[in-house]
């Protein structure tokens, strides 16, 4: 009986190991970064069975390709409601309020960059390149963050092109693109290329042929995305030809939220518009059609890429992230594993409210550093904050009201948190030297890129429709 039972164990082993999936060794990873694109953006259904999680007038078959072959994560989060801090968090596998970037004025972070996303997939296994196309939006150049080519500090402006055949630099972003990933495989380089298109960020500007198609008071921001997903197809059909699909992830994903019609706030603001936001994912082993209700957030791409990557490689200390691999090999079933408990966002500029949020499992409290208001949800349930759970459940409230401060006060400062305590919002710090209106650190470019604000500084009037 004995051995009976332990050869059943080890059928049962066999069996489990059988059901997941592998990856090949160094995959490529093409991570499409869209700029503020809210969770209703796409046609794609982003909870299923929730109709305000899409929205049909938008018309994007190439996104809609990646969707029924890979995984839409219908709990997927950015780490800041603006793009800045969502950007620097990615980057450096951590919170922005671990790394002091919760706002766009905090230009000096707590970790270093030579800990980031490509300097640390370089370490882990140097055969990678990597390479960042489009925005960028901090001081910190792209070639000291580990990128081998990219366009070099670039603002929202740059985006606002006055080529009407290249509407917010869609289409040269791509045909970049196109020339690395041909030029990393000839060379036999795996690589990480991310691109940070400046759609479908305000504002609109669209091909006038693609502009024919539409009508309306949406009609432009419609024809923006229409192009953006001519793009899309465009990278997927380059994968074809170069060979490299089945060896290739492709992510997609917004920086923030926007306003939906249902979910409340929006852009700048931790509820949920201004923090879920569509992620799709596909690529070997990735189950076809499928939807993951596990909660993520884009802090965790770090860890994820390295686990891809460099499987058992450690990644740096104070990383707060964890990795998707073992979701998405397992058909979006299982559980992120994180070195902290919590995902947490804050924001105290620009907003109503100095607020910051705290996520546990289900339950996400918001507070009001002013007002001295909590507001408790059970988001995996009630993601449009419908019913505020403080009243029923004030121990729960009382604990994620304690660990929030915790973090905040341990990760700012003290002079901060009391400063927030007393129900002040941040203040605009001074600039850095040689910083331009936008508030960024004028050069210190990558080779080969653009001086910041260079395409966008004295615009004039014909360009694209807009």
């Amino acid at each position: 009986m004995k051995h009976l039972k332990f050869a059943l164990l080890i059928l049962l082993a066999g069996m489990n190991a059988a059901g997941a999936a592998t990856a090949p060794a160094n995959p490529n990873i093409l991570f499409i970064f869209i700029d503020d694109q809210g969770l209703d953006g796409t046609p794609v259904e982003m909870i299923p069975g929730k109709d305000f999680s899409h929205s049909a007038s938008y018309k994007m078959p190439n996104l809609e390709r990646i969707a029924s072959q890979g995984i839409i994560f219908s709990q997927a989060y950015a780490a800041h409601p603006k793009c800045e801090g969502s950007r620097a968090a990615y980057q450096m596998g951590r919170t922005t309020v671990s790394l002091n970037a919760i706002d766009k004025w905090h230009v000096n972070w707590s970790a270093p960059v030579t800990d980031s996303i490509a300097n640390t997939l370089k370490r882990a296994n140097p055969a990678y390149r990597a390479a960042h196309f489009g925005k960028w939006q901090w001081p910190q150049t792209p070639a000291s963050m580990g990128y081998d080519a990219s366009d070099g500090i670039t603002m929202n402006e740059d985006g606002d092109t006055t080529d009407a055949n290249d509407p917010k630099q869609t289409f040269s972003i791509t045909r970049r693109a196109q020339d690395y990933m041909e030029k990393q495989v000839k060379e036999g380089h795996p690589f990480y290329l991310q691109l940070s298109y400046y759609a479908v960020h305000a504002k609109p500007q669209a091909l006038a042929a693609t502009l024919k198609n539409y009508s309306g008071a949406n009609a432009i921001q419609e024809a923006m995305t229409e192009d953006l997903d001519t793009n899309i197809g465009v990278l997927l059909k380059k994968l074809d030809q170069l060979g490299i699909t089945k060896n290739t992830y492709v992510i997609y994903m917004s920086d923030n939220g926007m306003k939906t019609a249902a979910l409340k706030g929006g852009k700048a603001l931790v509820d949920e518009g201004g923090l879920r936001v569509p992620l799709i994912v596909s690529g070997p082993g990735i189950t076809a059609k499928a939807y993951s209700n596990v909660p993520v957030i884009s802090y965790d791409m770090f860890p994820t890429v390295l686990d891809f990557a460099a499987p058992g490689f450690t990644p740096p200390k104070g990383i707060e992230g964890g990795s998707w691999k073992s979701v998405l090999l397992n058909g979006g079933k299982g559980k992120v594993d994180r070195p902290i408990d919590h995902m947490i966002w804050h924001h105290d500029v620009e907003v109503p409210h100095p607020q910051t949020a705290i996520r546990r499992d289900d339950y996400k409290l918001i507070y009001y550093w002013d007002t001295k208001e909590s507001f408790l949800y059970d988001v995996s349930n009630d993601p449009t904050e419908s019913t505020n759970l403080v009243a029923k459940q004030p121990a729960l409230a009382a604990k994620l009201l304690a660990d929030l401060k915790t973090h905040v006060r341990t990760s700012l400062g003290e002079a901060k948190f009391a400063s927030l305590e007393s129900g002040k919002g941040g203040d605009e710090p001074a600039k850095p030297a040689g910083a331009d209106a936008g508030g960024m650190a004028a050069g210190g470019m990558a080779a080969g890129g653009m001086a910041a604000g260079g395409m966008g500084a004295g615009m004039e009037a014909g360009g694209p429709t807009t």
